[in-house]
């Protein structure tokens, strides 16, 4: 099984969403492997953001700050779901990170609208919703900042019967 984060960023939050986009986790079958509600600070997004994500070096400074200015204006949830190429479900249920170009029925699709020239006029960040990790490899890096090994739970749901393959 594979895992993946999800960050309900404080857009999310603040606006009482985080229970209806979880709830599109849990039923294509991922299942919540850890859970927590954090105010984290400039550092630990900047680990985030830059240290894993590289998105000052590829983005820029501007949009780096912009982003990491938003990440602090309120808490996050952060969470570890778990399931059959977690990481490439989760991508597609959430969408483009631009909001405007992501697809009806994707989250940022459905919760979101805001195009980069309108974050850019109004000089904020885009507010997407979520964050999402892009790839097996960040995954495991981004869940190892976010989590430690205590706060990550094995145990079986229901459903896997019908999503892992038969054990031995």
């Amino acid at each position: 099984m594979e895992r993946t984060l999800i960050i309900f960023k404080p857009d999310s939050v603040m606006r009482g969403i985080v229970g209806e986009i979880l709830t599109r986790f849990e039923r294509v079958g991922l299942k919540i492997v850890g859970a927590k509600m954090l105010s984290p600070d400039y550092e630990h997004y900047f680990q985030h953001y830059e240290g894993i994500g590289t998105l000052k070096t590829r983005k820029g400074e501007e949009i780096f700050e912009s982003q990491l200015k938003n990440m602090l204006q309120g808490p996050v949830i952060a969470m570890v779901l778990e399931g059959v190429d977690a990481v490439e479900t989760v991508r597609k249920m959430v969408g483009a990170t631009e909001p405007k170009s992501a697809l009806p029925g994707t989250i940022r699709g459905d919760f979101a609208h805001v195009s980069y020239s309108q974050a850019n006029e109004s000089g904020k960040s885009v507010s997407n919703v979520v964050h999402a990790s892009a790839d097996a490899q960040e995954a495991e890096k981004e869940i190892d900042h976010w989590f430690a090994n205590s706060e990550l739970y094995d145990y079986e749901a229901v459903h896997e019967q019908f999503t892992q393959p038969k054990k031995k």
